[in-house]
C-alpha cells in the first residue's frame, strides 16, 4: 500500500483524551470540510485544504449554498451559509482578499432596505428547508444574521462599503434590546466583541449581561437546569451556558460570569462528550439525510471552546 503520510488513527482512543476520542468520531462521520477543520485545529493541518473543501459550497454570486448549514438544502446562496463560510475562513486565518470582497458584494446584493441581512433570503423558496424555518417574500433585517458577520469582518479589519450601514443597524438593534433570547444575545456579543467603538461596546455589553442574568438566559448551575426556563420556540432542554456567550476568555461576555460559574459550565461541556467521541446537537435541527448532520462541527467547536479557556483536550 502506498505511503500517505497521514498519522495513524488508534483503534481504541484513550478514554481520558477528548481530542483522540473526537478524532475517530470525525473520521467516521464528518463531511470533508469538518475533517479538514479538525486536522487544521488539532493535528497541525494546513489552511489550504480547508479553503479547498469550502470552495465546494461557493456560488458564482460570491455567496455560499449547497447545505453548508444543513437546515437549508439546495444550491442557492443564503446569508446563513455565507456567515458559516466566513466563520470557517476566520478560523483558519483566511478572512481577507478577493474571496471576502466577493462575499461582501453578495451581502450587499441580499441586504434589506436598511442595509442589514435577513435571516433567510426568499431565494430559498422551492428548495427543501427545515419545517421550523420560515421563508417569506419580504424578510426583515435580523441581528441574529447580521451581528456575527459584521463583528467577524471588523475583527479581520475588512473594509467594505457594506459595513457602514450594517454596523449602524447592529448598534441600533443591540442598544434597543429590552427582551431577547440566547441566540440573539450571542449574535450581539459577536458584534460587540469586535465593534470598533470599544467604550460603546463595553457599555452595551454590560447592559446585556445584566439582562441575561435578570431573565435567567444562562444556565448557571448545570445540576439544576429546571431552574432556568427554555426560551419559546427552542427545543426541550435547549439551555445556554456561560461558555455559549463567552466563547473565549477575551469576550466581553466573560465579565458576566464568576470564575466558578464559568468553570462549572466548562465542566458540563466537557462531560457532554458521548461514547462515540462526538458532542451532541442541543438545539432544534433537521436531519432528513444524516450524512449531512452538523454534529461533527459541534464537536470541533466544543473542543476549540474548551481549549480557548485553558482546558486540556489532548
Amino acid at each position: 500500500m502506498a505511503e500517505t503520510g497521514a498519522p495513524s488513527l488508534p483503534q481504541s482512543p484513550p478514554p481520558h483524551i477528548p481530542v483522540a476520542r473526537a478524532e475517530r468520531f470525525v473520521w467516521l462521520t464528518a463531511r470533508v470540510l469538518e475533517q479538514r477543520l479538525f486536522a487544521h485545529h488539532f493535528r497541525g493541518g494546513a489552511a489550504d485544504p480547508v479553503e479547498t473543501a469550502l470552495d465546494a459550497y461557493r456560488n458564482e454570486d460570491g455567496g455560499y449554498g449547497h447545505a453548508l448549514e444543513p437546515d437549508l438544502r439546495g444550491p442557492v446562496s443564503q446569508p446563513l451559509h455565507t456567515a458559516h463560510a466566513l466563520h470557517v475562513l476566520d478560523a483558519v486565518g483566511r478572512c481577507a482578499g478577493q474571496r471576502v470582497e466577493r462575499i461582501c458584494r453578495y451581502l450587499t446584493s441580499v441586504s434589506t432596505a436598511d442595509g442589514a441581512l435577513p435571516a433567510i433570503h426568499p431565494s430559498q423558496r422551492g428548495y427543501p428547508t427545515a419545517p421550523f424555518v420560515p421563508v417569506v417574500d419580504d424578510p426583515p433585517s435580523a441581528l441574529l444574521a447580521t451581528g456575527p458577520v459584521v463583528g467577524l469582518l471588523h475583527r479581520n479589519e475588512v473594509w467594505h462599503a457594506w459595513l457602514f450601514r450594517a454596523t449602524d443597524f447592529c448598534w441600533q438593534a443591540v442598544e434597543s434590546l429590552e427582551e431577547s433570547h440566547p441566540y440573539e444575545i450571542e449574535a450581539a456579543v459577536a458584534f460587540l466583541d469586535s465593534a470598533p467603538d470599544r467604550p460603546r461596546a463595553e457599555a452595551a455589553a454590560d447592559r446585556l449581561g445584566r439582562l441575561v442574568r435578570a431573565h435567567r438566559l444562562a444556565a448557571l448551575d448545570p445540576d439544576d437546569l429546571d431552574a432556568y426556563p427554555v426560551s419559546p420556540g427552542y427545543a426541550p432542554g435547549e439551555h445556554h451556558f456561560p461558555y455559549d456567550y463567552a466563547r473565549t476568555p477575551q469576550s466581553l461576555a466573560r465579565a458576566w460570569f464568576t470564575d466558578d460559574e464559568m468553570a462549572r459550565s466548562l465542566d458540563h461541556l466537557a462531560a457532554q462528550q458521548q461514547e462515540d467521541g462526538g458532542w451532541p446537537v442541543r438545539w432544534r435541527h433537521w436531519a432528513p439525510a444524516p450524512v449531512l448532520e452538523s454534529r461533527p462541527l459541534v464537536t470541533v467547536e466544543a473542543l476549540r471552546t474548551l481549549r480557548s479557556h485553558g482546558r486540556p483536550v489532548g
